[in-house]
């Protein structure tokens, strides 16, 4: 049943290592340069952010993680209750168990209950058309979010290996809603190529999730008899650096970059490269036992992040979005092969 796996998933990511094991982000490749005469006060930073009409108090988003099984509702009520509080987005997982189980819709409904005021993110599979008014209905979505997890269907036991008509479905989803539509990887990034089709099919939001921070294959690798294909598979995907650069060097629609940044220092570094916003999903889960834990690594994230914009002398997310910034290593070389001149940023 989809709900017992969603149990399993919620279990593994809390308790075992699911991160990359030898692929970074990519983002200790990325050197935003200082400035020693940065003539900004760093109290007076902003770090709101307006996303299709909703202003934002921080680019900070917390991505899809839970939902569809009744242990997920308490966490997802507390990542309500401190998102409404610090006026951030937040998304959920996966709304196909509530979609055909009404009586799972509450585990996704309490968002929006204990969130009046937030930008909520809905959830569906892109083959799953016939959800998706249904799944903006259980939350009172502002944005429906379509993921794209081939390599976890890949090796997840009662994966969906047929991936014919995707793109089709994903623009029929796209006229069908009322809402902007986002597309978003799971840990696997998305390319620029993959990006210009995703905008031609109406998309008006992408959501990278890069490789670097959690991994579906080792998730799926816990929950499998035969280990091999997700041990080998465990390290595939675009990293969270290049991810973000490609995009934003091929699409204008605004992108959250996300997959394994844990900081305010990596925010500020993926914003330069062209993000809009930031997404974390791991973190919030680990730490959604306490209201407290979570209000401080949010805290601690804005302040980061706005350390970051005074030492380069940014006032605004806007103004991040041009700091210069030199890239190195196998990022500058991933980079360098995909036609992305890298001179560029670090000449602003």
């Amino acid at each position: 049943m989809i709900s017992d796996r969603k149990l399993e998933h919620l279990l593994i990511c809390k308790n075992y290592d699911v991160e990359f094991k030898d692929k970074t982000t990519g983002f200790e490749d990325i050197e935003l340069i200082h400035n020693a005469l940065p003539e900004v006060d760093k109290n007076e930073i902003d770090l709101s952010t307006s996303v299709f009409g909703k202003k934002l108090d921080s680019p900070l988003f917390i991505t899809a993680i839970t939902g569809g099984h009744p242990a997920a509702k308490e966490i997802n009520e507390q990542l309500a209750i401190v998102s409404e509080e610090n006026n951030i987005a937040l998304g959920v997982g996966s709304q196909r168990a509530a979609c055909e189980h009404p009586e799972l819709e509450d585990t996704y409904s309490v968002v929006r209950e204990n969130a009046p005021d937030c930008l909520l993110i809905g959830n569906i599979g892109a083959p799953q058309l016939h959800l998706a008014n249904k799944a903006v209905e259980i939350l009172d979505a502002d944005i429906l979010a379509i993921h794209l997890n081939p390599l976890q269907e890949s090796i997840q036991p009662e994966g969906d290996l047929d991936a014919r008509g995707y793109l089709e479905s994903i623009s029929e989803i796209t006229d069908i809603v009322d809402i902007p539509v986002m597309a978003k990887e799971t840990g696997c990034g998305i390319s620029a190529e993959t990006a210009k089709q995703l905008v031609d099919a109406g998309v008006s939001f992408i959501d990278i999730e890069g490789a670097g921070g959690t991994s579906w294959a080792a998730v799926e690798t816990y929950r499998s008899e035969d280990r091999y294909l997700g041990e080998l598979f465990w390290d595939w995907g675009i990293p969270t650096a290049v991810s973000t650069a490609e995009v934003a060097s091929a699409v204008e629609v605004p992108i959250i970059s996300s997959g394994g940044i844990r900081n305010g220092l990596e925010a500020a570094k993926a914003i330069a490269l062209g993000a809009d916003s930031v997404g974390m999903a791991l973190p919030f889960l680990k730490k959604s036992v306490s209201q407290d834990e979570l209000n401080q690594f949010i805290h601690y994230f804005n302040d980061s992040l706005r350390i970051a914009m005074f030492l380069v002398g940014a006032n605004t997310i806007e103004e991040l979005k041009q700091s210069r910034l030199v890239i190195s290593g196998k990022t500058k070389q991933w980079l360098d092969e995909r036609g992305i001149n890298t001179k560029n940023y670090s000449r602003r």
